[in-house]
């Protein structure tokens, strides 16, 4: 199913033993932010060590003789999706530069929204780029940094840039993680053995055995040196505000999120899109896999039976959907299947965790009523997505999301359901706080439902971001 996408996963680690394979395995847990590419760099005391593949990272890095390569006790890594550059292997990260005073190599979780700005200006004054990746801008700004001490040089960088970001480095002596002030991408800090681990979620903590210390705070900088963790806090105070996307839909089901896990925050949000719609139905089905939690949620509250009525296959890649117009055609048949024995005859609700373009929910509804559904209730477990969004997440531009286009009506005329209900803004907020009824509810970054952007989109002008990168790709958009 075609799904609004997460740029990125990183992963590091300070003084262990199979640095390297370890931030392999962590990758590996992380696989779902991203599936263009994957890389690692080591340092092993002496040299700085780089490997990047496209691909997946079982396909990659599960190869003694790769692994070879990236000998030493630090190493940082990343799952690339892309959503500003090409994709191409000098787009995948860690980028790694020579400094004055000793390398560095970063990755990379989220966007900058003044990022084609400072890389004008960079140009302008003798920078020579050699990706089309914002996270290339925050090296050169560490780079022409006049500090002296390295840390200095990324808070002086850390300064100039904007956006939702959360970044995970190596030096020669440290291990450096960083989250933007509103703490919008996420990072944690975990254990294993006396070895330190940054990653963007715990389930990469989990596969490699570490323990969970904590999560990264909105707007600090964790400096691992010496088997000493220090904390640097160098930007005004501000109130952290989450990606609420990581809830809904991005983390991994058993990642924790502010000490409990994705799969119970969504099936949460089921209950409260339960209790917001009447008794309709005969079964709830959900659309797998991302609906799954939620659909049990709803299936509970309203204590009816849960059927597994779509099929997924989990083993469609991307070079067999997109050779030729024919198959394409197809659409989302090679992904999912009616189980037509659940189905037939039934008032179905159906469950899924987001509605974006209406495309899929169109197929897949059509898909039900072919195998025999007398009735198909749509229900979505988050508010309407009437915005784009600008700090790391692939999201089509305002013109193409369905609810900012058209009302109620017509979104279900257009995906051809019986009925559409949506979860509402109150009970998004009630499913994620459920633990804090008697005080005031955290915000998250919820622009995507309302429109509020806590940071202000310097690079403002979208058509100029494709016109630029597409020049600086060697593309045209023609």
């Amino acid at each position: 199913m075609k799904k609004i996408k997460e740029k990125c996963g990183i992963f590091g680690v300070y003084n262990a033993d199979d640095a390297s394979a370890l931030t392999a395995l962590g990758l590996h847990a992380l696989q779902h932010r991203g599936q263009e590419g994957c890389g690692i760099v080591s340092f092993d005391g002496k040299n700085f060590h780089s490997e990047k593949r496209q691909g997946l990272v079982g396909d990659n890095f599960t190869k003694k003789d790769v692994l070879k390569k990236l000998p030493g006790r630090y190493a940082v890594g990343h799952n690339r999706y892309s959503t500003t550059g090409e994709t191409s292997l000098r787009n995948i990260q860690p980028f790694f530069a020579d400094l004055h005073g000793g390398g560095i190599a970063i990755s990379h979780n989220g966007n900058l929204t003044n990022a084609l700005f400072l890389r004008e200006n960079l140009v302008k004054n003798g920078a020579i780029f050699r990706t089309t990746s914002d996270t290339e801008t925050i090296v050169q700004l560490i780079a022409r940094s006049k500090r002296t001490k390295i840390i200095d040089k990324i808070i002086d960088a850390l300064f100039q840039i904007q956006g939702g970001y959360a970044l995970a480095m190596i030096t020669n002596k440290k291990l450096i993680g960083v989250r933007d002030p509103f703490g919008i991408r996420p990072l944690v800090l975990g254990k294993i053995k006396s070895s330190y681990v940054m990653a963007s979620e715990t389930c990469a903590l989990d596969i490699i055995g570490a323990k969970f210390i904590r999560e990264v705070e909105n707007g600090e900088i964790v400096v691992i040196e010496k088997d000493t963790i220090k904390s640097i806090k160098p930007f005004p105070n501000k109130k952290s505000r989450p990606c609420v996307f990581e809830y809904i839909y991005f983390s991994r089901p058993d990642s924790l999120l502010k000490n409990k896990t994705a799969y119970e925050y969504r099936k949460q949000l089921g209950n409260e899109l339960a209790n917001e719609n009447e008794n309709i139905g005969d079964i709830v089905v959900p659309v797998p896999d991302s609906g799954v939690p939620a659909a049990l949620g709803y299936a509970q509250n309203k204590k009816k039976n849960f059927e597994l009525g779509l099929i997924r296959n989990h083993y469609v890649g991307r070079t067999f959907i997109e050779p030729t117009q024919n198959i394409r055609s197809l659409g989302v048949k090679l992904k999912l299947s009616a189980n037509n024995s659940s189905i037939e005859n039934k008032s179905i609700i159906l469950i899924d965790d987001s509605l974006v373009r209406g495309t899929t929910c169109h197929k897949i509804v059509k898909m039900l009523y072919e195998a025999g559904a007398k009735e198909v209730h749509v229900r979505i477990a988050c508010p309407e997505i009437k915005f784009p969004d600008f700090y790391g997440i692939d999201m089509p531009s305002k013109k193409e999301l369905l609810a900012a286009n058209k009302s109620l009506k017509e979104m279900q005329k257009f995906i051809g359901s019986d009925s559409l209900k949506f979860l509402s803004l109150n009970g998004l907020y009630k499913a994620l706080c459920a633990e804090q009824r008697n005080k005031l509810y955290p915000q998250f970054t919820d622009h995507y439902f309302t429109g509020e952007y806590p940071i202000k989109r310097i690079d403002e002008n979208e058509n100029k971001i494709v016109s630029q990168l597409s020049l600086l790709s060697g593309k045209s958009n023609n």
